[in-house]
C-alpha cells in the first residue's frame, strides 16, 4: 500500500516540478488563442478552464487506463513504476508539447504538424496512420463499453443492440459543435469518472485488501518479458499516441497558452492516477498476477471490471464505477471520430462549417467503425496498442523538431528527445518480436530496437549541432 500512495505522491510531484519545467522550455505567452481569432461556433469554441480541463481527460481517458492497467498489473507491481514515471517524463511531456505546439498552429491535427516539422512525406504518412488509429480506438470504444451495458439490462438488450445506440450517439457527437453534447455532457461524466476511481481507491483500503509493494521482478503468468510487452500493453494511463490526435481538438478551444500544464499535463497525470487505481485494484482483488491473468482469460476485460467493482463495492457502489467505465470509452470514442472527421477535413479541405461537408466526412468513418466492431476485441487491442504507440513515438520527434527550431536554449529539445528515442526502441522492438508483427526472436528484436533509437538519437545530435552553428553569432559582430 506504500508504494501506491508513492506513487500518487510522485505524480504530484511531477505535476509541479517537472511539468513547470516542460511548461517553462515551451514558453506560453500572452497572445490571442485560435479559440477567440478562428472562432466558429463548431470546433474552434472558447472554453473555460475547468471545462477544457475535464474534456480533455475524458477524451483521452478511454478503456486504456483500465483495461490497459489490469492487462499491464500481470507483470506485477513493476508497472507502477512505469505507469508514475512514463507518465511524468513521457506522457505529460507529450500531451503538452502536442497540444500546445497545435495550438500555435491554429489547431493544426498532429498529421500536419508532422509535415510542418518532418516533412511532406511524414505528413501524408502521418495523415493515413492517424486515420487508421483513430478508427480502431472508435471501435474498440464501441464494443467495449456496449459489452459492459449489456452484462448490467435485459438479455434482449445485447451488446449488438448497444453497439448501434452508441454508433448513432457517435454521430451526433462527431457532427454537432463542441459545445453542444460533447461540453455540457462530459462535466458530468467527469464527476462520474471521478467517483468511480475514489470508489475503487476506497474499496481496497476498506476492504482490506493488500496491494504489492514496488518491485522490478517479472511476474507474469505466460513469461511474457517486461521490455517490451508491458511498455505498450500500458499505453493510456503512461504514455499514448492517441492523445496526440486529441490535444489538438482542445487546442482550438482554450481561451490562453498559460492554461496549457493544467489542461493538458494536468488530464494526462491525472489519467494515471486512475490507471495506478485499477492495476492496485486488480492485483489485490484477485490476490495475485497470475489469478488476474486467470479471469482476464476467462471473463474478458469488461468481465473482470464488473467482478472488481460489485466485489469491492457491493451492487449499488458497483453500477456507479461501471458507469464510470462505460463514460470512460464512449467519451473518447466519440472524439476519436470526431478527430478524424477534422484530419480529413484537413485533407480534403472541406469547410466544417457547412453540416453536409460534415456529414459527407462521419457517415462513411462510422459505417466503416460500424464492420470493423465484428473483429475480434483481442486481436484489434494489440494493433491499437502498437500504433498507439507508435504515433506516441512520432509526436515526440514532432515536438523536439519544433524545440530545436524555436527554443534558443541548446538542450532544450532533449525534455522530448529522450523519451522519443525511448518510445522508438518500444516500437521498434515490439514490433518485430509480438505476434501481430515478425515474431523474432529476443536475441534480434533487442539489438535491432536499441540501435534504431540510437541511430534517431544520433541524427537528432547532428541536426542540434547544425542548428546551433547558425545560430552562434558571426565573429566581429
Amino acid at each position: 500500500m506504500i508504494s501506491l500512495l508513492s506513487t500518487f505522491l510522485m505524480l504530484i510531484l511531477g505535476y509541479a516540478l517537472y511539468g513547470r519545467a516542460v511548461d517553462h522550455v515551451f514558453g506560453p505567452d500572452d497572445r490571442q488563442t485560435p479559440a477567440y481569432r478562428l472562432e466558429d461556433g463548431v470546433d474552434f469554441v472558447p472554453m473555460k478552464t475547468w471545462k477544457a480541463f475535464l474534456v480533455q481527460l475524458l477524451n483521452i481517458a478511454g478503456t486504456g487506463p483500465i483495461f490497459g492497467a489490469l492487462m499491464g498489473a500481470c507483470f506485477g507491481p513493476v508497472v507502477f513504476l512505469w505507469i508514475t514515471f512514463g507518465a511524468v517524463l513521457g506522457g505529460g511531456v507529450h500531451d503538452y508539447m502536442t497540444g500546445m505546439i497545435s495550438e500555435r498552429h491554429d489547431g493544426s491535427s498532429i498529421a500536419e504538424l508532422s509535415g510542418i516539422y518532418l516533412g511532406g512525406a511524414a505528413r501524408w504518412i502521418m495523415r493515413i496512420f492517424s486515420v487508421v488509429l483513430l478508427l480502431l480506438t472508435g471501435t474498440v470504444f464501441v464494443t467495449s463499453p456496449a459489452a459492459l451495458i449489456a452484462r448490467l439490462t435485459p438479455d434482449a438488450l445485447n451488446t449488438t443492440f448497444w453497439i448501434v445506440v452508441i454508433l448513432i450517439y457517435y454521430i451526433l457527437a462527431t457532427l454537432l459543435p463542441i459545445d453542444k453534447i460533447i461540453g455540457r455532457l462530459y462535466p458530468v461524466f467527469g464527476v462520474v469518472l471521478i467517483t468511480m476511481a475514489l470508489g475503487i481507491l476506497s474499496g481496497i483500503f476498506i476492504g482490506g485488501y493488500t496491494v504489492p509493494e514496488l518491485s522490478l521482478a517479472n511476474l507474469h503468468p505466460e513469461g511474457l518479458p517486461v521490455w517490451p510487452y508491458m511498455f505498450v500493453t500500458v499505453a493510456c494511463g503512461a504514455i499514448s499516441g492517441f492523445h496526440a490526435t486529441q490535444s489538438p481538438m482542445i487546442s482550438k478551444c482554450i481561451t490562453s497558452e498559460k492554461q496549457g500544464r493544467k489542461i493538458f499535463y494536468g488530464a494526462m497525470l491525472s489519467e494515471s492516477v486512475i490507471a495506478l487505481i485499477w492495476a492496485a485494484g486488480g492485483v489485490a482483488f484477485y490476490g495475485a498476477t497470475g489469478g488476474l491473468n486467470q479471469a482476464l482469460s476467462s471473463l474478458g476485460q469488461s468481465g473482470v471490471v464488473y467482478d472488481i467493482s460489485t466485489g469491492m463495492l457491493g451492487n449499488v457502489g458497483g453500477i456507479l464505477a461501471i458507469v464510470g467505465v462505460i463514460a470512460c470509452p464512449i467519451t473518447s470514442g466519440d472524439t476519436a471520430f470526431r478527430s478524424a472527421r477534422l484530419i480529413l477535413a484537413e485533407m480534403t479541405g472541406l469547410d466544417q462549417k457547412k453540416i453536409k461537408n460534415r456529414l459527407i466526412i462521419t457517415l462513411p468513418l462510422l459505417a466503416l467503425g460500424s464492420v470493423l466492431t465484428q473483429l475480434d476485441f483481442n486481436v484489434l487491442w494489440r494493433y491499437f496498442s502498437w500504433s498507439n504507440q507508435t504515433l506516441a513515438m512520432v509526436s515526440l520527434w514532432v515536438a523536439t523538431s519544433y524545440l530545436m527550431k524555436n527554443n534558443e536554449k541548446r538542450f532544450a529539445s532533449l525534455i522530448t528527445a529522450l523519451p522519443a528515442a525511448f518510445m522508438s526502441a518500444v516500437s521498434m522492438t515490439y514490433i518485430l518480436m509480438a505476434n501481430e508483427g515478425f515474431r523474432l526472436s529476443a536475441a534480434i528484436g533487442y539489438p535491432v530496437g536499441i540501435c534504431f533509437a540510437a541511430a534517431l538519437l544520433a541524427l537528432y545530435g547532428v541536426l542540434l549541432s547544425r542548428n546551433n552553428a547558425r545560430a552562434l553569432p558571426r565573429k566581429g559582430r
